[in-house]
């Protein structure tokens, strides 16, 4: 079985790939540069809140270091765009080459129609956040803002021209340690799929039914643009950034994920 990776360029897509590659089915990685990690805050921000947005991303940086390591690459061939040229000639052309039996993109920006249609076999989305109920952008951030954070997570999904919207495929909870802090919780969710994915691969490989999950309901998509710096406060100035642990001791109301498994 063939499979091409289509992803970002940050450390948790460099795991997730070597990840795929230790099944022996990676062929190739189409990687797009994506933001800069470590961004800088808006000129606006009064000085204190720019503090604090430094402090986020920050801590970000340095737990993706602690859990996924350096940005390493497997050995595989990759390609490396941009956004403007993700859904361009270059890729539609690898992908028609390359004749992938999965497509399974993560972290990139959406993929066109035309970049779709050059694939035949099964078309898969890895995204950051348990559909229906955080969809969209910023979804390892959301659970923790809403005070619930059992429900950040990984869900693997049919890969459609409309956001977040395809069957659901398999997915994961992230493990809830205390001590954890936010980007700690994020980082577990994607270590768990990562886990679980070679098993997953490998059962679509051996021609095995793979059960799929239609949603019941629209869920709750979060554009980008719904984020501001000022929600950091809540997870820094009121919590501490132990939001696991006040979760862990009962402080807020416990609502179990339903999640849709296959391995």
């Amino acid at each position: 079985m063939k499979v091409v990776f289509i992803t970002g360029d940050h450390p948790r897509h460099s795991y997730i790939a070597r990840a795929l590659a230790s099944t022996g089915h990676l062929t190739a990685i189409i990687s797009e540069r994506r933001d800069a990690f470590v961004p800088e805050p808006p000129a606006h921000l009064s000085e204190a809140l720019k503090t604090l947005f430094r402090h986020h991303f920050a801590k970000r940086e340095g737990c993706e270091a602690r859990h996924f390591g350096t940005l390493e690459w497997p050995d595989i061939p990759r390609h490396d765009t941009t956004m403007d040229a993700l859904n361009g000639k270059e890729t539609q052309a690898l992908l028609s080459h390359h004749k992938p039996d999965l497509l399974l993109s993560y972290g990139c920006h959406m993929l066109s129609s035309e970049t779709l249609d050059c694939v035949v076999g099964e078309r898969w989305n890895i995204h950051g956040g348990l559909s229906p109920w955080y969809k969209g952008a910023i979804t390892h951030f959301w659970p923790s803002y809403m005070l619930e954070p059992q429900m950040t997570g990984m869900t693997v999904h049919d890969l459609t021209t409309a956001l977040d919207a395809g069957d659901v495929v398999h997915q994961c909870a992230a493990d809830l340690v205390r001590g954890d802090g936010l980007h700690d919780l994020a980082a577990r969710a994607v270590l768990k799929l990562a886990k679980e994915l070679p098993d997953l691969i490998e059962k679509l490989a051996r021609g095995e039914k793979i059960k799929k999950h239609a949603h019941k309901t629209t869920g709750k998509l979060w554009p980008s643009r719904d984020w501001r710096p000022e929600h950091l406060h809540t997870i820094y100035t009121v919590y501490n950034d132990r939001i696991v642990d006040h979760y862990l001791d009962g402080a807020f109301e416990k609502r179990a994920p339903k999640l849709h498994r296959q391995v």
